[in-house]
């Protein structure tokens, strides 16, 4: 016989008031939902602890939502007077939430005294309970993200799914929905069992849910299969999960809720890709970082360049003791920087050096700059870097001044803005200062993507050679004032997606992915190539040298012409 058909006993009552989980089998099959799965019953005993700051990350569909939901209730069955604020990226959404609430309370018997009487708010984004202390603030009521937050009170405050897709695609997006969630504290009663409640799924590498144990927030992550490696996840991964990996009871890669197959889990991988079904199912975020932002500090070669000359060779290596422990990262964990492997004793002058400029458009944007240089095979990046203040007389100077100091050969200037005015007011600059050909480019591709497609394959083939310097003063700019990091390269580099406005500022990493782009096609000769022909030209050069000596009667030094041979 099920519970409803009959009275409660006041064991039952009591069972029910006391425990959530077991409130939560009388929901479920009040609702006609089969008895919750242990995933489910461990989700109700993480909200049963209490925890004034909590943050639940879950699989999509393991119903976290209407878990909470049912939490509500429970909460209101023991103390009325509970004030209850639900907020989540869109109003409509918390609406739902607000009447599932509302549902349960006028079907199940057990709160059928909680019911509003007629003199009592009952709408749909707002409604009292009967036993509440009346007061401005409604006993539940619901609120999108972007409404007006401050003015509200709450013992209860449920953020459900407040990250998405619509507020969390770029930089700004991303800080402007923090900031908000910061004002959730100032919105909580100072009561002992107040609490805020995060329900979440990350959307990106960089989900606002990393930030939320920093900021008080006891985080339990559930994913759909039991991970291969639970370090990613910094030790969020629920007891439920990891005790049973811990013990040898399941296997790496099984489900983990009783209500996916394997075989269901691989379909919607497959139907949803990779990526983001780790993003949705998996919480993993830092391998959604290497899928999404696919420009990997750890491909350069670190070295300190010289302006006018380069190493005949210079090679790549990510061996331990190649890591320079000295920089730190600021893009995501794994981001690291490498010096060279092996670095040729003989420098020779760059074959190419060339200068972009990428003008600055409006605002606060910056006039970025790059001076790359080429020899044999290899992009020696020697500057990068922004100027304030758009087109005035002192920055012109600076760009020419830039030029000058090495020797570059063509200045590079996006004509998108402006319709090349900024060439025409350079150019004087120039023949005064350091005369040089000026070539102005137009871009019509999406940024994002142009900027990747040009500097991702450059990095993977380990052709590019980053000045030290340049990335010890960039960070450290970046890290001296936080409003900065921003406008850094290597923030810019590491933080670029193919999402169109990803990045707030891209000014200077767009002036670099312009520069290796005007050259890229004479990159297409392999390092090897470049340097054998340049040991070949010098071997001739040598030779030629020997024997003219010779004709002449002369004596000549041997170093050269052996060393040559040698190095072959």
């Amino acid at each position: 016989m099920s519970i409803y058909d009959r009275q409660l006993t006041q064991v039952e009552f009591k069972a029910l008031i006391n425990d959530f989980r077991s409130y939560l089998n009388y929901v479920w099959e009040g609702i006609n939902l089969p008895a919750p799965t242990p995933i489910q019953t461990d989700i109700a005993q993480q909200l049963m602890t209490g925890d004034k700051r909590f943050l639940l990350e879950a699989f999509r569909g393991v119903g976290k939502t209407y878990i909470c939901g049912a939490y509500v209730t429970w909460r209101l069955l023991r103390n009325p007077n509970e004030k209850v604020l639900i907020v989540s990226q869109s109003g409509a959404h918390s609406d739902a939430i607000a009447q599932f609430i509302r549902r349960l309370i006028f079907d199940l018997p057990i709160l059928a005294h909680l019911q509003p009487t007629a003199d009592m708010r009952n709408s749909v984004k707002s409604f009292d309970v009967t036993g509440c202390d009346v007061t401005v603030q409604p006993s539940v009521k619901s609120l999108g993200i972007t409404s007006q937050l401050q003015g509200n009170r709450a013992s209860i405050l449920i953020s459900d799914d407040v990250e998405g897709m619509q507020n969390s695609a770029t930089e700004q997006m991303r800080a402007k929905l923090l900031a908000t969630v910061a004002e959730f504290d100032a919105i909580l009663q100072t009561t002992e069992a107040a609490q805020i409640i995060m329900l979440g799924t990350p959307q990106s590498g960089e989900s606002i849910y990393n930030k939320m144990r920093d900021k008080g927030f006891r985080t339990i992550v559930y994913p759909a299969r039991y991970p291969e490696n639970t370090d990613v996840y910094q030790g969020t991964l629920a007891p439920y999960i990891t005790t049973p990996l811990e013990k040898g009871e399941v296997e790496e890669g099984d489900c983990t809720d009783t209500r996916f197959t394997h075989q269901d889990l691989v379909e919607r991988e497959a139907s949803i890709g990779r990526s983001w079904f780790r993003l949705q199912y998996q919480l993993d975020t830092t391998l959604s970082d290497a899928d999404k932002y696919p420009l990997k500090t750890s491909d350069f070669i670190v070295h300190d360049l010289d302006d006018l000359k380069g190493p005949i060779s210079i090679s790549y290596s990510s061996s331990r003791s190649s890591y320079m422990e000295d920089i730190p990262n600021i893009g995501f964990t794994g981001d690291q920087f490498y010096r060279a492997g092996h670095v040729d004793s003989e420098y020779v002058p760059y074959e190419y050096a060339i200068m972009s400029i990428d003008p600055s458009g409006r605002g606060r944007d910056e006039t970025g700059y790059s001076v790359i240089k080429q020899l044999h095979g290899k992009i020696f990046i020697s500057e990068v870097g922004g100027l304030l203040g758009g087109y005035t007389p002192e920055n012109l100077t600076k760009m020419a001044m830039i030029a000058k100091k090495h020797q570059c050969k063509l200045l590079v200037v996006e004509s998108n803005f402006g319709d090349g005015m900024f060439s025409e007011l350079l150019k004087p600059v120039l023949r005064s200062i350091y005369p040089c050909s000026i070539e102005e480019v137009r871009n019509s591709k999406q940024k994002e993507m142009r900027i990747i497609d040009v500097i991702e394959p450059l990095l993977n083939s380990h052709k590019l050679v980053i000045d030290a310097s340049l990335v010890r003063n960039d960070i450290k700019e970046a890290l001296a004032d936080y409003t900065r990091l921003p406008y850094s390269l290597i923030h810019q580099l590491t933080h670029i997606s193919k999402d169109r406005g990803s990045l707030g500022h891209d000014d200077r990493l767009d002036a670099l992915s312009m520069s290796l782009g005007f050259i890229v096609d004479s990159v297409g000769v392999s390092s090897e190539d470049a340097l054998a022909r340049y040991k070949e030209e010098q071997l001739d050069a040598d030779l030629e040298r020997f024997m003219q000596g010779v004709g002449a009667g002369g004596r000549v030094k041997s170093t050269n012409y052996l060393d040559s041979f040698s190095a072959l």
